[in-house]
């Protein structure tokens, strides 16, 4: 064996090994279900998704224009939606420029209803009537599913505002669902 075809098998061999260990490769979750007892994540689980996180932004609009305690609903909603209790969730929303990133839930509920004293005004008491999307495609995995696309908000007055994202989901304890990875921006030169 030559010392190329070595080191290239020691150079997989260690790849390999540190995804099984680091749980990359694997499709156990940390409270022991596998996906595999609700088989592999299809396209129609990720556009339910998709329309259930719309249906809980307009829910959350309804909610505090309603009663003004849109708190209950949003926190359903983050529940429900994201993977918070699963696993790491790598949050980055539309509207944050100065705590950019939402790695847990008490962060997640600041930027849906906001919190007196940050940037946070309530992306989700918006008055947000209707939210659809568009994906430009979607990645359906054992394990994952992968969505990127628009998605176009339609405010109090009926004008949409379109914003890009990309979705990533893992199937929760629950075997629903949950969201791991969101990015969400306006598109280029939108703000000038």
């Amino acid at each position: 064996m030559s010392i190329r075809t070595l080191l290239a098998t020691s150079t997989l061999a260690t790849l390999a090994s540190a995804l099984v260990l680091s749980g990359c490769a694997s499709s156990q979750h940390a409270d022991g279900h596998s996906n595999g007892d609700h088989g592999p994540i299809t396209k129609a689980e990720v556009q339910a998704a998709q329309q259930a996180w719309g249906q809980g932004i307009v829910d959350i609009s309804r909610v505090y224009a309603e009663t003004g305690d849109a708190k209950a609903r949003a926190t359903e909603h983050i529940n429900s939606m994201y993977a918070y209790n699963d696993t790491i969730v790598l949050f980055k929303p539309t509207l944050a420029a100065d705590d950019q990133f939402r790695g847990s839930f008490d962060e997640a509920l600041s930027y849906f209803i906001g919190r007196e004293g940050t940037e946070d005004t309530g992306f989700g008491i918006q008055g947000w009537t209707n939210v659809r999307f568009e994906n430009e495609g979607i990645y359906c995995g054992e394990d994952l599913a992968m969505a990127m696309g628009n998605y176009f908000f339609t405010g109090p007055d009926g004008k949409d505002t379109k914003v890009e994202y990309s979705f990533g989901y893992v199937r929760g304890g629950d075997g629903n669902l949950k969201i791991m990875l969101q990015h969400s921006s306006v598109p280029y030169g939108s703000w000038k």
